[in-house]
């Protein structure tokens, strides 16, 4: 069989989903495409896939579930999905699949989709179909992700700017699969600990680690991959900690002392990961005297849509409607109701609404009184880079001017407002404001680069971990939890390593074998 001949089934299931945000994430919110549809994906790791199999392959398009990070996803969806995913895989019976997942995916009955899906994808296709998926470096990555794919890699950047990339790498590992040119084995130790902050992989801690991983990737013929996985914060299930995996073609035991000290890092360098808010009084305050920096562009750090919070904070809304009243911005207010009662109010007139502060717990509304100037159905597409091009909704909006200085948008759903578009695409024009507030922590400095200057500013909510904030049952991890270095889980998937060296940074003493 040529290469051509390869028969390829790809498709994504892209969700981040937050245990915290009480509202489950149900079919409303996602954007379902299948067939040839799901070529228009761009700017993401399917398109990466579908890109490198162009004319290597013949590709078999299956089908595209995504949506913006929030709650749980309705399980009857999920089950409804993934019936039609598998029902197309047993129609096709392709040479090997290979999947878009995020990896922090869970359902209100599930807090291991990606798992779920891949053990009853494996259980399909048996165990001769290579399996590939390209991963979200936030991915809680699991036993059963890992047991049930031969490819398992995940991007490399934080801001996701190489997710393209990494959805074009697993495809040519999966490729080199089945020209038998590649036998993998994937080395992994995982570290019980998160990232409280600093999570941005060009420099800090994270950025000595990755670079330390790009060195012994250069340096080592046998490693194919070294992927680092910062863990999803947010998820309550066994085992969540930092993961380093090594990616060997065979058996090699330098894997395992590669993935010991890249780990160790982790575990030395835990101090250090601390992010530097601002606070909303400094951002403002920031916004007010920098004039020359302006338009900012300000992060609502704990009501992150990015991370499945809600979107429903006032916080910064009413410190710009409070204080900083000389300043002009737009923000996003997740607010299905109030949304809903401006458009049946209609254009041009005056409402007074109770906004916000309805869904993530302990908030409250902020009453105001504003213009209704825009009404869309909230259609519109991402500017990029990161999911540039892609489709994207706001379902029902509203734009209310209110006291002459301040847009807020009201959507009936979660914004991905780490894109300028979400603003442009209601009318309001970024040049002429000091400021607009996106719901993101790190991706938004791709997409407005050269558009807006960026600050950090700690807000509450359930997108941004604090030691002591919420409530976890199953999972033991530093800082949440007293753990140490025995509590450090090492695996090997694909094959069994010959040697284990006791010298390793870390000691191993819980270490699995799996083929």
């Amino acid at each position: 069989m040529t290469s051509k001949s390869f028969r390829i089934a790809v498709g994504r299931f892209y969700h981040e989903s937050n245990r915290l945000n009480p509202q489950p994430a149900t079919e409303e919110q996602f954007d379902v495409e299948q067939g040839k549809a799901i070529f228009n994906a761009s700017g993401s790791t399917l398109a990466g896939i579908v890109a490198e199999l162009q004319d290597k392959a013949i590709i078999l398009p299956t089908i595209s579930v995504t949506a913006p990070p929030s709650g749980l996803i309705d399980h009857d969806f999920y089950e409804q999905v993934t019936h039609d995913l598998l029902a197309e895989i047993e129609r096709l019976k392709p040479d090997a699949i290979v999947l878009d997942l995020h990896g922090a995916a869970a359902t209100t009955r599930l807090a291991d989709l990606e798992g779920d899906l891949l053990a009853r994808l494996r259980a399909l296709v048996g165990p001769a179909v290579p399996i590939g998926i390209g991963l979200d470096l936030h991915a809680h990555l699991t036993d059963a992700m890992l047991r049930n794919s031969n490819v398992c890699i995940a991007c490399k950047e934080n801001p996701h700017s190489d997710v393209v990339e990494c959805g074009a790498k697993a495809a040519r590992l999966v490729l080199e699969i089945l020209r038998g040119k590649l036998f993998p084995v994937i080395t992994t130790v995982r570290v019980p600990m998160i990232l409280p902050g600093a999570g941005e992989t060009a420099s800090g801690p994270l950025g000595e680690i990755h670079q330390k991983a790009l060195t012994f990737l250069k340096n080592s013929p046998s490693i194919v991959d070294i992927s680092i996985y910062n863990v999803f914060r947010y998820a309550d299930d066994h085992h969540i900690g930092q993961v380093v995996t090594v990616m060997t073609n065979g058996a090699d035991v330098k894997a395992l002392k590669v993935a010991n000290e890249l780990a160790g890092d982790f575990w030395r360098y835990r101090e250090r990961f601390e992010d530097q808010l601002l606070t909303v009084t400094e951002a403002f305050s920031k916004v007010r005297i920098q004039a020359e920096d302006r338009p900012f562009v300000l992060a609502d750090m704990g009501d992150r849509i990015l991370a499945g919070a809600p979107g429903d904070s006032v916080v910064l809304l009413s410190a710009a409607l409070d204080e900083f009243c000389d300043l002009k911005g737009a923000l996003t207010i997740t607010d299905p109701d109030n949304a809903q009662l401006a458009c049946t109010a209609g254009l041009g007139t005056m409402v007074t609404l109770d906004v916000g502060g309805q869904i993530t717990p302990g908030f409250r509304p902020r009453r105001i009184t504003g213009k209704v100037i825009h009404l869309s159905g909230g259609d519109f597409t991402l500017a990029g880079p990161f999911h540039g091009g892609e489709a994207s909704s706001l379902g029902n909006t509203a734009v209310l001017l209110v006291n002459e200085h301040i847009y807020l948008i009201l959507t009936s759903k979660p914004a991905f407002s780490h894109d300028p578009a979400v603003f442009t695409s209601q009318g309001i024009n970024i040049d002429e404001l000091d400021f607009v507030v996106v719901k993101s922590g790190y991706h938004f400095t791709m997409n407005f680069a050269g558009i807006a200057t960026p600050l950090l500013v700690a807000t509450p909510g359930v997108g941004y971990y604090k030691k002591g904030a919420f409530i976890y049952q199953k999972s033991r991890f530093w800082p949440e939890h007293a753990v140490d270095q025995s509590d450090v889980r090492t695996a090997i998937y694909g094959g069994v390593m010959a040697v284990l060296d006791e010298s390793a940074p870390l000691a191993m003493t819980n270490t699995i074998y799996t083929r």
